[in-house]
């Protein structure tokens, strides 16, 4: 079981990686910037999320082919910030000292992006906080439509359906279907086999998702996804070009002092898995306590 849990977090955080520096390839290397889906009774009640899933994918693929990709990673950071306040003005939940402090930090790093960014570019933040507003209250309405009749797979068949729909329309007004046509790439082997494989990319990166939060819990998924974030974006520094700043540093560091509060967690969690993969019965603490603990790191690793 243990074997077969780190392979899905390994498909995961492969899935991820590729998707993403294929898809910044195509946006930023061959520039084409035109809206795709490889960015990503009970049907009409999903319209309203497969609305908001349209608009993650076109504000998504408009920023990042302006950002780079740490930057976009660290501002979609913001839309779990969106969640976590929503719950705690309007549902009333409670919500852990820890998980606010990093809160805090995510947004005090995402805030000073902007003002310490040497290769800022006011239209890719533009398009960052549409997508991220996107994310949010794509997740938001998500989790209020639990239960829900639709299986993960389900949603995820409509949210492509209906965005190949509306996309089509819409190519029209805003002009990217003639303009698409002046795309200096549009007859290279090279851009279709990046659509091709930024197509697939999305497609398994959305099953591994599914399967690792089917497979994994709460908090082992939050490392996973930590984890494919991290080295997504430090991959991408190297194959792209940007301009690091002690500045931009310094707002990225906040995010390693989120790292370092919720580390004693992993490391309990990690613990409590390997000694359910290896059938020890020695306790770790009292069942409640490892149960809050648990919790409290879904809940900030739901926010890295």
């Amino acid at each position: 079981m243990c074997v077969r849990r780190s392979l899905v977090g390994l498909t995961f955080c492969t899935c991820y990686l590729a998707s993403y520096l294929t898809n910044k390839y195509v946006l930023s290397v061959l520039k084409f910037t035109y809206p795709t889906l490889f960015q990503g009774s009970h049907v009409l009640a999903w319209l309203p999320a497969s609305v908001l899933f349209v608009g993650m994918i076109y504000a998504g693929s408009r920023a990042l082919s302006r950002l780079a990709i740490p930057v976009f990673l660290t501002l979609c950071n913001v839309a779990e910030v969106i969640i976590c306040g929503y719950q705690k003005c309007f549902q009333k939940e409670n919500t852990s000292p820890a998980k606010i402090c990093s809160a805090l930090f995510l947004l005090a790093a995402a805030g000073c992006l902007p003002f310490n960014d040497s290769q800022f570019d006011p239209d890719g933040y533009f398009w960052a906080v549409i997508h991220l507003f996107c994310v949010g209250a794509y997740k938001i309405l998500r989790k209020s439509q639990k239960p829900s009749a639709l299986s993960d797979i389900d949603q995820q068949y409509l949210n492509y359906i209906f965005s190949v729909v509306l996309l089509a329309f819409a190519s029209h007004p805003t002009g990217d279907l003639f303009s698409v046509l002046d795309f200096p790439f549009l007859y290279f082997y090279r851009f279709h086999g990046s659509c091709c494989a930024s197509g697939f990319l999305g497609f398994f990166l959305m099953f591994s998702t599914v399967k690792l939060k089917s497979y994994l819990a709460p908090a082992q998924c939050a490392a996973w996804i930590f984890f494919a974030k991290i080295i997504t974006a430090g991959l991408s520094i190297l194959l792209f070009e940007a301009i690091l700043t002690s500045a931009t540093m310094g707002c990225w560091s906040k995010l390693a002092l989120l790292v370092s509060s919720a580390h004693t967690l992993t490391r309990k969690a990690r613990r409590i898995a390997a000694h359910r993969c290896h059938g020890e019965e020695r306790s770790l603490g009292s069942v409640s306590e490892l149960g809050r603990q648990g919790q409290n790191l879904s809940q900030i690793g739901s926010l890295v």
